[in-house]
């Protein structure tokens, strides 16, 4: 990430935010006003969104300039189709496409999921639990501010039972429970690893072979917590990477098939509903990329209540 920090000092105290960017920057004034309008300018730390706000003394402005390698003025891709598969007062349930982040990056906002349903509403809407860039499947969200604490208390509280399906390298036995403690690869950035050899925080995670072959694999992931990574760093200590995975090692293709991305999917969520307390079953439908590998399988994918284990924080 490429960004330019100032410091409101001299005569750039009392100039506001679009004209000290400008100033600074080098830049005309619309340009930076566009960097404002997308988000790119913190003041303080906190993203600002007013182009005439009035900077004070000693305040710190940082501007975004590149991200990922991309101008955060470079035109998005169009917005993917939101599928709703639940909604009601209190609810909005949605299945994330791979691909598109859970909430904004530092350097840009409209694109993610949040963005995604607060503008199907018309408003912003609580975000409980998140998905990895590339992993799809069932997100929840409150659509009040009492919504979201009751939803947020279910994962947090273990009660939400998850469902994740994937494809994976061979070699998986027929079932088994992955009980290693997570850490941060320090040889690695941006890896986690399943090791007792670290000071890690506690993991554990059912799983369900639905297929074994000689190429690939086709499991059933039942998380009892909701760590980072934990199903991408437990099926890699089992020595079978999600396919597509590249940040962990898996192929991308298996069987004659490809994959694209990392191919795990959150199929199914079952908690408590935030006003009544029944349970809602929530269920999003396998991609076509991963559906791929559970037709060469011959296998249908799973449907219906949760195992006993799926419980997850996040």
């Amino acid at each position: 990430m490429k960004r330019r920090t100032l410091r409101v000092e001299g005569a750039l105290v009392g100039k506001t935010v679009v004209a000290a960017v400008a100033s600074e920057l080098g830049l005309p004034e619309p340009r930076a006003r566009e960097l404002v309008d997308v988000g790119a300018v913190y003041v303080a730390g906190k993203r600002s969104r007013d182009a005439k706000a009035r900077l004070t003394a000693g305040q710190v402005v940082t501007v975004v300039l590149e991200e990922g390698g991309q101008s955060p003025l470079a035109e998005a891709p169009p917005a993917p189709e939101l599928r709703v598969l639940y909604e009601d007062a209190d609810v909005i349930a949605v299945d994330k496409p791979a691909g598109v982040p859970a909430q904004p990056t530092e350097g840009r906002v409209g694109g993610s999921l949040v963005d995604l349903v607060g503008a199907k509403l018309g408003r912003a809407a609580g975000l409980v639990h998140r998905l990895d860039r590339e992993t799809s499947g069932v997100t929840v969200f409150g659509k009040t501010a009492d919504a979201t604490s009751a939803l947020a208390a279910e994962f947090r509280e273990g009660r939400a039972r998850k469902r994740y399906v994937a494809a994976t390298g061979p070699g998986l036995p027929p079932s088994g429970t992955v009980d290693l403690p997570l850490s941060k690869d320090p040889s690695r950035p941006g890896r986690w690893r399943a090791t007792r050899a670290a000071n890690g925080v506690p993991a554990l995670t059912d799983f369900h072979t639905l297929f074994a072959g000689p190429a690939f694999c086709v499991v059933e992931l039942l998380p009892h917590t909701g760590r980072t990574h934990q199903l991408r760093a437990h099926l890699t200590a089992l020595g079978a990477p999600i396919l597509g995975d590249s940040r962990y090692g898996g192929l991308p293709r298996a069987g004659g098939v490809d994959a694209a991305r990392c191919l795990l999917h959150a199929q199914a969520l079952e908690l408590g509903h935030p006003r009544t307390g029944k349970v809602l079953r929530l269920e999003a439908p396998v991609p076509e990329d991963l559906m791929r590998f559970f037709a060469a399988a011959g296998i249908e994918a799973p449907a219906g209540p949760i195992r006993a284990g799926g419980s997850g924080a996040g």
